[in-house]
């Protein structure tokens, strides 16, 4: 009788041990599940933003003296932001847009007839509107990833972790082109 009970008690243990790995392995499925989530939150703004970029640069265009260089860096950074193949590719490229987009909105100030255009300034508010969204998606996007990682590194579960391939995940920081401050200086744009 004293070996079923040590046989019963090991058993027992044993399932237990494998409750606990299939819910801390389902909290982690759950946490990578809003992390993919929020990015496609992200996503879904910054797809706003590259079709509204279209409509501004065209609204710009129609100023004759507009800085071509500034329009074409606006174009060039949406092309890169859009073919984006990687996580680390897509948040470098989407800052190189923002400062670019930043810097056509900063020398749009010399534009008296641009600035007082209507179609320019919805389409600006919009674009404001955009930019917003996606910082608030990209700190809530940030929150998660925080949890799910210190979900995965935290001890025991990080032993479930190792064992089921999860791995942490990286943070929406901002690119060097995003920290960059733009001023405007004697007419002339300046980073």
């Amino acid at each position: 009788m004293g070996t079923y009970f040590v046989i019963g008690a090991v058993v027992l243990l044993l399932v237990m041990i494998l409750i606990a790995v299939i819910r801390i392995r389902n909290r982690f499925v759950t946490l990578r599940n809003r992390v993919k989530n929020q990015m496609a939150q992200i996503e879904v703004q910054l797809k706003r933003r590259y079709d509204l970029i279209p409509n501004l640069l065209e609204t710009a265009k129609g100023y004759a003296n507009f800085e071509r260089d500034t329009l074409e860096a606006v174009v060039k950074a949406r092309q890169s932001a859009m073919e984006a193949a990687d996580f680390n590719q897509a948040a470098a490229a989407n800052g190189k847009l923002q400062a670019a987009l930043g810097r056509l909105l900063v020398v749009s100030e010399s534009y008296p007839e641009l600035k007082a255009d209507g179609n320019f300034l919805q389409l600006q508010r919009e674009l404001a509107d955009t930019e917003n969204k996606i910082s608030v998606a990209r700190q809530f996007y940030n929150d998660i990833v925080l949890k799910y990682n210190n979900a995965i590194e935290l001890f025991p579960a990080s032993l479930v972790a190792g064992l089921c391939g999860f791995s942490p995940m990286s943070f929406w920081e901002a690119q060097e082109a995003e920290r960059e401050s733009i001023s405007i200086k004697a007419g002339d744009m300046k980073l």
